[in-house]
């Protein structure tokens, strides 16, 4: 597989609409434990889990789910051959105006949306780091981990990332007829198994959203103490065979789909494993053998996306 002229660094946020900016910043900040950078009540909140200005950024809107993600290059040159990398694949895009990157704590921004199912992505450089550490609060929550999003285009959708747009593909779940399908995505050469996840559906729109959390024990307390402070958990507590992680999933205020995820595995840059083709068992989704219940991955409208 050639690889692309340029290198990721990370997921760097991803962009969600509400239906209402103050009651997801308190969900946020008091029940999962993430911190407000920046709140402008009614047109923005930036919420962090780590050193960047933001983690993920909330939008007031009509209809629940994500806006875009966003990938951080590694440097402005990675930046600069990723335009030219889109202008040599005839795939259109638009530079953020330097008021909003600005806005974002970026240096340069570009936006597109992904061929096939038109999510849209952003591509960013020279991103701010606060001088104060982010301070764990309700959980040891280590990073933003990774996006996983619903496509209807999947047989376009999925070979342009991994073949044009610099993704490698780490696990591949999928059963003889190609009806139920998942692939987990490393943005090269970031070691975490997934920053992206791409399933097979009959819409194109988000499944979630995860988490890193430093310990198992965030995990195992996070299942005790979401429900009593209002959050319903739809999945886990679990380990997934594909990464190796142990999960717990549950709903915001507006029903997306939250993880916290501990151990995933990570991959070595010049000597990774060979991706595995895994079969879309309970077994293989759940090593313990848990089922998800209603509400798992079922809010999440996508913002320009084809529907």
């Amino acid at each position: 597989m050639p690889d692309a002229p340029f290198r990721y660094k990370k997921l760097g946020y991803v962009a969600v609409n509400v239906a209402d900016l103050d009651r997801t910043v308190k969900f946020y900040r008091d029940v999962v434990g993430l911190e407000v950078s920046e709140y402008r009540k009614g047109e923005v909140a930036y919420m962090r889990c780590g050193d960047d200005h933001h983690s993920l950024a909330f939008y007031p809107a009509a209809q629940p789910g994500v806006k875009r993600m966003a990938f951080e290059m590694e440097s402005d040159e990675d930046l600069e051959a990723a335009r030219r990398h889109l202008t040599a694949l005839g795939v259109p895009f638009t530079a953020v105006p330097a008021a909003e990157a600005c806005d974002l704590r970026h240096r340069e921004s570009i936006r597109f949306n992904i061929p096939g199912c038109g999510m849209p992505m952003e591509l960013f450089s020279g991103a701010e780091r606060q001088a104060k550490p982010y301070v764990p609060t309700r959980a040891n929550i280590l990073r933003l981990g990774h996006i996983v999003i619903k496509i209807r285009e999947f047989d376009t959708t999925f070979p342009w990332l991994t073949e044009k747009f610099g993704f490698r593909v780490s696990d591949h779940i999928r059963d003889d007829k190609g009806e139920n399908e998942i692939a987990f995505l490393r943005c090269f050469p970031n070691p975490y198994h997934h920053s992206l996840g791409v399933a097979r559906s009959n819409a194109n729109q988000l499944h979630h959203y995860a988490l890193m959390v430093r310990d198992l024990d965030d995990v195992g307390r996070g299942n005790n103490r979401l429900p009593r402070e209002g959050a319903e958990i739809v999945f886990g507590p679990g380990r997934h065979v594909a990464s190796g992680s142990v999960f717990l999933y549950f709903l915001d205020p507006d029903g997306i789909t939250i993880e916290y995820t501990h151990g995933m595995e990570e991959f070595s840059e010049r000597t990774p494993r060979e991706a595995r083709r895994l079969e879309p068992k309970l077994e293989v989704v759940d090593m313990w053998l848990g089922t998800p219940r209603a509400g798992f991955g079922r809010v999440g409208y996508a913002e320009g996306a084809s529907h």
